[in-house]
């Protein structure tokens, strides 16, 4: 058996070496090959190093999904850096959060990021030089018809860097499993966002468990949905795609007619994204099976997935939603559904399973009671060393190689685990305990119900209360008024689980990786 690469640098040289006239990265209307991406990130590495970057120095990027955030990524670590990934969402405030929390040296933004948030976010920052990027050099069937390149006051452009550099090359670095790789934020639903440190073996484990579970292999193509920023976008579009020796397909950003076009001219035969992209790919397309026929296997992540969603989907494609579970923490993914294989739903809670145990990950529930259910605890290679520097909120988290991921759920006799909820979002009602998934999934069960949230808010009487949030399908005649919907979830749950307040929105608030921003909710509330 061939030894894992120590890194997904090492796996990227090795195919340059092997196919260095293949494409690796897909775009509208341009590929660039294994030895262009190459060639490309050799001189931005030796730039980098020509601008006093240090080894272990941070580089944020502030990029979507686009092939400079590729190259730069590869660059950061041929310069022996620390890649430092930015939601391009984020606005000035939020930018220089992690600014000043990774300390970064080196910002990589587009220009348009870099112009409306980017230029507030540095100013006082330890950011000492700005390269910005035009996100159409290298996607021509994208590029607005008004569309002026230009490059922002004060920063350096990165293609005329790399122009500069050409065919220069760094000196050799081949970074140790040990060595952190990637920054990682997480998603802060729940507080303040912490930099967990991916290290090297972290993301090339990831990027296998992605390969081997699902059998990426050439000829096929991994479809780039998922957010790059995010860890499902490392670890199951870049990283899986170079340990795999195959082209990552990607768009800039979501959207479902142009990753639609670009699904028929390249034609990929994997992906993983957040249930919400894949329904909207489904739901927008006139034929959601032929757009999906090159597929092989579809996994989703980021969120909960209710099992009416995951039927309506196969009856749409033909293809089954094959669940996954992980963590901005565990590197992704721990616990996914086999291929070939149908995730069961939990007769009590109405959960899907989120899978078994991926190869090279245990896990375990920390049960206080004969119940069964408690706090899931996972080990392995795709476990995080720790938070950068956060040594309190390390060692509340990881305890004796154990991470504790603060969601609760089971394991049945037949090895399959099961996720209820976050531990924090537990809803306690006259004392009883409720699940915000288990109510979420009755009502996703309505036919005029295309998305759903519960919280728990005060109330004087029962401590706290059940409020769901829920959107109409598009296009619904005569939708259920609150009282209705209420009445409706009474009748299909215990007393002390169905809402008792119901709002009607046109879009529930999350994150770019689906999950629900379950504060803005309580936030939010106007009784």
């Amino acid at each position: 058996m061939t030894a894992p690469p120590a890194s997904v640098l090492e796996a990227f040289r090795a195919t340059v070496a092997a196919a260095p006239g293949d494409p690796v990265l897909r775009c509208p209307g341009r590929d660039l090959t294994a030895a262009e991406v190459d060639r490309r990130s050799d001189a931005f590495a030796v730039a980098l190093l020509a601008g006093g970057l240090r080894p272990g120095d941070r580089v944020a990027l502030y990029l979507q999904n686009d092939p400079q955030y590729v190259v730069a990524l590869l660059a950061v670590w041929k310069a022996g850096g620390v890649a430092v990934a930015v939601n391009p969402m984020l606005t000035a405030r939020e930018v220089r959060l992690i600014l000043d929390d990774s300390g970064a040296r080196v910002l990589v933004a587009l220009a348009g990021l870099h112009r409306a948030h980017g230029a507030t976010a540095v100013e006082g920052s330890s950011v000492v030089t700005v390269v910005t990027a035009d996100p159409f050099d290298d996607a021509p069937l994208l590029r607005p018809q008004d569309h002026v390149r230009s490059v922002p006051e004060g920063t350096r452009d990165l293609a005329a860097l790399i122009a500069e550099h050409d065919g220069d090359v760094p000196p050799p670095h081949a970074p140790e499993p040990g060595e952190v790789a990637v920054s990682t934020y997480t998603s802060g639903t729940t507080g303040k966002p912490k930099g967990a440190c991916n290290t090297h073996g972290n993301v090339v484990a990831g990027g296998l468990a992605y390969r081997d579970w699902y059998g990426i292999t050439a000829p096929g193509a991994v479809l780039g949905i998922a957010p790059l920023f995010h860890v499902t976008g490392l670890s199951g579009h870049i990283a899986a795609a170079l340990v795999a020796g195959v082209p990552l397909v990607l768009t800039h950003r979501f959207d479902p007619g142009v990753v639609a076009d670009a699904v028929r001219a390249t034609r990929p035969t994997f992906t993983v994204a957040a249930i919400t992209a894949l329904m909207a790919l489904c739901r927008s397309d006139p034929d959601p099976r032929d757009l999906f026929a090159s597929f092989t296997a579809v996994a989703s992540g980021g969120a909960p997935i209710a099992p009416a969603v995951v039927a309506e989907f196969e009856a749409a494609t033909g293809l089954y939603v094959h669940n996954a579970y992980g963590m901005t923490e565990t590197t992704s993914p721990t616990h996914a559904v086999p291929v070939g294989e149908r995730a069961p739903v939990d007769p009590r809670s109405g959960a899907l399973s989120v899978g078994r145990p991926v190869p090279d990950c245990v896990a375990r529930i920390d049960a206080p009671d004969e119940s069964g259910v408690g706090e899931l605890l996972v080990r392995g290679g795709r476990v995080v060393p720790g938070y950068w520097q956060r040594p309190g909120e390390t060692a509340a988290a990881f305890t004796e190689g154990w991470l504790r991921t603060g969601d609760v759920g089971f394991v049945d006799d037949d090895g399959w685990f099961f996720v209820v909820d976050r531990k924090k979002d537990v809803i306690v009602a006259s004392g009883y305990k409720v699940w915000p998934r288990d109510v979420e999934d009755v009502l996703l069960s309505h036919p005029a119900v295309v998305d759903a949230a519960v919280v728990g808010v005060p109330d004087e009487r029962r401590g706290e209360t059940v409020k769901a949030v829920v959107a109409f399908r598009p296009g619904v005649v005569d939708p259920p008024s609150p009282d209705e919907l209420i009445a409706w979830s009474r009748e299909r749950m215990a007393a002390y689980k169905y809402p008792r307040i119901v709002e009607v929105v046109g879009e529930i608030p999350k994150t770019a990786t689906g999950k629900v921003l379950r504060r803005a909710l309580r936030q939010e509330d106007t009784r």
